[in-house]
C-alpha cells in the first residue's frame, strides 16, 4: 500500500449504509481549529446530525481524537458514545467499558518537565497536558514551528517509553505503541462495529494510521483538507464540507 499524491475524489455518501461503522476525528474534521484547543465550539446543528447517525447505525459511531475522552465528553456531551482519546491511549467501548494503556508515571513526569522547559525558552508556545501525553502547540506563534520541529525529536529520544507524533502546528509526545489505527482495529473486533464497513474521516498525520487500517478492511478513508501525501482514498476540503456530507448521509439513513 502506497501513499497517494494525486488529487482525491470526494466520497460518495450513498456508500454509507446501515452496515457501515463511522469513525470521526474531532479537531480539524468535526471541529474548526482554534488557537487555544479549549476554545473550540460545537457548530450549530452538528450534534443533532451525529445523534441521528449514531441511532441509524445502531451505535456504530465513534469519536477518535488526540483529545482526552474527558475533553470529548465536555464538548459533545455524549458520554455514552464509543470514543478513543489521546490517539487511542484511552478507549471507551460502546458498552461503556474504559481501557487505558499503562504508562510509566515517573518517565511521564520527567517528559513533562522537559517539554515545559522547552516552552519556557520560546515564549508564546502552548503546552497541553493530556494526563498521559504532552503536546507543544505553536499555532499562535508560527515563527516557532521550525525550532520546535528541530527540538522535539531530541526530547523524544530521551524518553524511550514515548514517541513523537507530529501534527498540524503541534508536536505531541505520546506513549509508544498506540495510535488511532490500533484503536480503530480494536473497535472493529467489538460490537456493534464488528463485521461492518469502516468509514473514517480525519485531517491530520495522526489519522494516517487509521486510514491504513480502514483501507485494508475495504473501507472508506477520507482526508479533510489538502495535506499530501496521504493514504486516504477520498477527500473533503473542510469541517464545513464534513458537516454537509454528514447531513447528506443522515438524509439517506433516516
Amino acid at each position: 500500500m502506497t501513499e497517494r499524491h494525486t488529487p482525491l475524489p470526494a466520497p460518495d455518501a450513498d456508500r454509507v449504509d446501515q452496515r457501515s461503522a463511522l469513525f470521526l476525528d474531532a479537531d480539524g474534521t468535526l471541529l474548526p481549529f482554534a488557537e487555544d484547543p479549549e476554545d473550540v465550539a460545537l457548530p450549530h446543528g452538528l450534534l443533532a446530525t451525529l445523534d441521528a447517525l449514531h441511532d441509524a447505525l445502531g451505535g456504530a459511531l465513534a469519536l477518535v481524537s488526540g483529545r482526552p475522552i474527558e475533553g470529548l465528553d465536555r464538548i459533545f456531551q455524549r458520554p455514552g458514545w464509543a470514543a478513543a482519546g489521546q490517539h487511542g491511549l484511552e478507549r471507551r467501548a460502546a458498552d461503556g467499558n474504559l481501557t487505558l494503556m499503562p504508562v510509566d508515571s515517573d518517565e511521564l513526569a520527567r517528559l513533562r518537565e522537559a517539554v515545559h522547559s522547552a516552552a519556557r525558552a520560546l515564549p508564546g508556545l502552548r503546552v497541553e497536558d493530556k494526563s498521559w501525553s504532552v503536546a507543544l502547540h505553536w499555532r499562535e506563534h508560527p515563527e516557532h514551528g521550525p525550532t520546535v520541529e528541530r527540538l522535539a525529536p531530541a526530547i523524544a529520544a530521551m524518553f524511550p517509553g514515548f514517541e513523537l507524533q507530529p501534527g498540524n502546528h503541534v508536536c505531541e509526545f505520546k506513549p509508544r505503541g498506540m495510535d488511532k489505527g490500533v484503536a480503530v482495529a480494536t473497535f472493529l473486533e467489538e460490537a456493534p462495529f464488528q463485521g461492518r464497513h469502516p468509514v473514517y474521516l480525519g485531517d491530520d498525520l495522526t489519522d494516517e494510521h487509521a486510514f491504513v487500517v480502514v483501507n485494508a478492511r475495504g473501507g472508506m478513508s477520507v482526508r479533510i483538507g489538502a495535506r499530501t501525501p496521504s493514504y486516504a482514498a477520498f477527500t473533503l476540503s473542510s469541517p464545513a464540507d464534513v458537516h454537509a456530507w454528514l447531513d447528506k448521509v443522515k438524509s439517506m439513513l433516516t
